[in-house]
């Protein structure tokens, strides 16, 4: 069977994060948006950790949990929760400062206690649902893996400027460089919202590294804006990894990701925000990196730094080796397009909502139903948005140092 599944997103204990984002909430809205497997998250917060114990119980499929049916009102739909969180590490290491962050897998409650365990002995869990700890990421993932081998280590948003094992601010130029010895447990890095994988294919040794995209999402909105998707005989824990472990041929389980246009991140150009500076690679070196207002030094983003480390053109790179991927746009935003209105209004709102009730899920509306179909529940104008989606012909103005990019009309 198929499920779609989402690592990375974070609970109402993180920062910046909607007070909406508890357990209950990430069930019905893993109904909504056609999730099948989604992250606890967060599970180094012991508020949190709390909370998941009082309220996840053991499913049928072995490391992965459901919610219990009585904190749950009339839905019938289980989501599959599987343990991951996000940490972020700030150290120096070859005389630089570096701030990556990781994710880390692990099987069941009693891994992740020996994790927290240990982590409190080097920071505070309690500051925030992503702690911050002052420890080398290979230091970080050998405490991890000796508490379990079953346990995984993915570097998160793997080409974010500020916070990544690439990034242009603090991150490295190689895995090696940033894992040393532990390089051959790093199996996966997490592309991020302003990569997709033809990016990360141009940097040829990440040739036997699986690409997993995610969310990160801090509202229930944002739940799958990206994901991955997988095809399993037996759905548990040990599968999923296997899956993410394994190499890329023809017969792998992870049938494709589901990517953001990378155009629309928020760090996929290069710029200064206060100066609405919004720069190609090629324009930020024609200034020497620095902002013609202010004279500050620009922020380079995803684009920018995948072309410093890129060492083959698009050209040569065999598709047919790796993993597939399909782009989508959030159908709240598709629906904000059409109406031309902020996809926070209340009229984009109830049309969503009336899309998700005749159309199944939003993965669905986005992905599956065929445009016959489409046209019994959508207007004109959102079947011809989806359209140009599914055929990669939206155009973008890039979105530059923290701020999204924006569909062309």
């Amino acid at each position: 069977m198929q499920y779609i599944a989402d690592f990375h997103l974070h609970s109402k204990y993180s920062r910046a994060t909607s007070k909406l984002m508890d357990l209950e909430h990430f069930n019905q809205w893993a109904q909504i948006k056609g999730i099948d497997i989604l992250t606890v998250s967060d599970f180094t917060h012991p508020i949190w950790m709390a909370e998941l114990k009082k309220k996840l119980e053991p499913s049928e499929n072995e490391g992965l949990f459901k919610i219990k049916k009585s904190f749950l009102k009339k839905q019938s739909h289980f989501v599959k929760f599987i343990f991951t969180t996000e940490i972020s590490c700030i150290y120096t290491k070859n005389g630089r400062g570096r701030r990556i962050h990781l994710l880390i897998f692990a099987p069941d409650f009693k891994t992740v206690e020996k994790i927290n365990a240990k982590l409190s002995l080097i920071g505070n869990l309690k500051s925030d649902g992503r702690p911050i700890l002052g420890i080398d990421v290979k230091e970080l993932a050998k405490i991890v893996l000796d508490i379990s081998s079953d346990c995984l280590i993915v570097p998160a948003h793997a080409w974010t400027p500020w916070f990544s094992i690439f990034g242009s601010k603090s991150g490295f130029n190689s895995i090696e460089e940033c894992f040393e010895e532990l390089t051959p447990y790093i199996y996966s890095i997490e592309t991020g919202l302003s990569s997709d994988p033809i990016m990360n294919h141009c940097f040829s040794i990440l040739d036997k590294i699986t690409l997993l995209s995610n969310s990160d999402a801090h509202s229930l909105q944002n739940l799958g804006r990206e994901a991955n998707v997988f095809k399993l005989e037996h759905l548990n824990y040990k599968e999923i990894i296997n899956a993410i472990k394994q190499m890329k041929n023809s017969n792998s389980q992870l049938l494709y990701t589901i990517e953001f246009f990378p155009e629309y991140g928020k760090y996929h150009f290069d710029g200064h925000r206060e100066c609405q500076i919004n720069f190609s690679p090629e324009q930020t070196k024609k200034y020497q990196g620095i902002c013609p207002k202010c004279k500050k030094h620009l922020t380079k983003g995803v684009l920018y730094r995948v072309e410093e480390l890129a060492n083959r053109p698009i050209a040569k790179i065999n598709f047919k080796k790796f993993i597939p991927y399909k782009k989508i746009i959030p159908l709240q935003e598709i629906i904000a397009e059409s109406f031309m209105l902020g996809k926070n209004s209340q009229k984009v709102e109830n049309e969503y909502l009336r899309l998700i009730h005749f159309g199944g899920n939003e993965f669905n509306i986005l992905l599956n139903i065929n445009f016959d179909e489409l046209k019994r529940i959508a207007s004109n104008k959102i079947i011809k948005i989806i359209k140009k989606m599914r055929a990669e012909k939206i155009i973008i103005s890039p979105g530059y140092d923290g701020v999204y990019g924006k569909i062309k009309k």
